[in-house]
């Protein structure tokens, strides 16, 4: 699966908020949050900077956009599942702040 399709909200509800909004979004956040860590104790603020928000706000913003297509073009979908976009944005929001 591409982001490109997920920017689309052309993945499944399910795949675009568990796989790419839950796993994805902390995994990326994850390792940015680590390359941040190691180049700011290295004194190197501003590639720290970048390494911690060039890549991870970028994919933040699709998979939160990905979910909400994804939730419009949804045929029908469970009760739980008009949660996702509330949750995503919320998540994505915390760890892009974080």
């Amino acid at each position: 699966m591409s982001l490109r399709r997920l920017w689309r909200g052309n993945i499944p509800l399910e795949a675009a908020f568990w796989t790419y909004a839950v796993i994805g979004g902390l995994a990326v956040n994850v390792v940015s949050s680590l390359a941040f860590l190691i180049l700011i104790t290295m004194d190197l603020t501003s590639a720290a900077f970048v390494a911690g928000y060039a890549i991870s706000l970028p994919y933040n913003l699709i998979a939160t956009v990905g979910v909400f297509r994804a939730v419009a073009n949804a045929e029908s979908g469970s009760q739980r599942a008009k949660f996702y976009p509330l949750i995503t944005l919320a998540g994505m929001v915390l760890l892009s702040v974080t």
